[in-house]
């Protein structure tokens, strides 16, 4: 079963996490490889594992009520690739190709051949207020040296050090039974000297001693391996690379709480898509093809609307659009 654990290192400025997708990540697999475009190629399986993994995280770390939306979108095959996030932890995933993936392609050519390629994340407040808009931080996948990335987790690391000034490691990967990734980030430790009983003199000394704490802690996380992050209990993980630190663990999320895959998708929600079209359009695509079709890129539903179910949506006698169907 999939599950997330946090951790603190006792007496340091450093936190972690790890999550494992096992059945939430199938799940997304198998609605996709039952769809009518087919399963996706191995490279973008894996990139679109290891998002849907450090979404859980960023998401779980932040503790935002409302949706975390990770996105990476450029000028390759992959047009577009979406993680969403919700605040219980409910997930769903796709991504869009426009063109043949290469079997052994990184995140360069699959989505940066020309340097346009970008790492967006939104924040989407579940009540958000009258004009209140999603915050969103937008990175490009190439490094200071505008170098191209050629992991995701570089990109992410980028995004945490300008977006909230932490330093951040992330270890992630994927293949078709789980995705799974591990977060270590440095928290603020300014104020900390006082609280240590150190005279202000010496607070950049003990800052540069906790700095030298989070470095240590980092580099043991990033000599974790692909295979083992994905073969590992979580058990093992921490306990062969932390097994000279004193953890804090917290209660872990798993069984009801676990991150889990859900689609947001229903009737009403496509409904209101339509009468964005506007009513000629719409009763125009009726006329030219019977009904409209709506199939959800996220899990496979399939939604149809005749010419009443149409006509409906664009009466004015306040009449509601169809009820909603169950999210699968």
């Amino acid at each position: 079963m999939s599950e997330l654990h946090k951790f603190l290192f006792e007496g340091l400025p450093v936190r972690g996490m790890i999550v494992r997708l096992t059945d939430a990540w199938t799940e997304i697999l198998r609605r996709r490889a039952g769809s009518s475009t087919g399963a996706y190629p191995q490279p973008v399986q894996n990139l679109l594992g290891e998002m849907v993994a450090a979404g859980a995280l960023m998401q779980s770390n932040i503790k935002f009520h409302g949706s975390l939306i990770l996105q990476v979108f450029g000028d390759g095959p992959v047009k577009l690739a979406v993680a969403e996030i919700q605040s219980d932890l409910s997930l769903r995933a796709t991504a869009t190709l426009k063109g043949e993936v290469p079997a052994d392609a990184g995140l360069s050519a699959m989505l940066n051949v020309h340097g346009q390629g970008r790492c967006a994340i939104t924040l989407d407040p579940k009540d958000r207020l009258p004009g209140q808009q999603p915050y969103q931080g937008v990175v490009p996948l190439t490094d200071e040296r505008d170098q191209k990335m050629n992991k995701l987790s570089d990109a992410l690391q980028h995004y945490m050090r300008q977006s909230e000034q932490l330093e951040t490691t992330l270890v992630l990967a994927a293949d078709d039974k789980v995705a799974a990734g591990l977060l270590i980030q440095r928290l603020p430790v300014k104020g900390m000297a006082n609280l240590a009983g150190q005279q202000p003199g010496e607070a950049e000394l003990y800052e540069a001693e906790m700095y030298e704490h989070y470095n240590r802690i980092a580099t043991l996380a990033a000599s974790l391996k692909r295979e083992e992050l994905l073969t590992l209990d979580v058990e093992t993980i921490l306990r062969r690379l932390f097994w000279e630190e004193k953890l804090q663990r917290f209660e872990p999320f798993v069984g009801e709480t676990a991150p889990r895959f859900a689609c947001t998708c229903n009737r009403d929600r496509v409904a209101r898509m339509i009468q964005g079209l506007g009513e000629v359009e719409a009763k125009e695509i009726v006329a030219e093809r019977g009904a409209i079709m709506v199939d959800c890129e996220f899990c496979g539903a399939h939604y149809r609307f005749d010419a009443i179910d149409t006509a409906q949506l664009f009466t004015t006698t306040g009449a509601q659009p169809p009820s909603s169907a169950s999210v699968q």
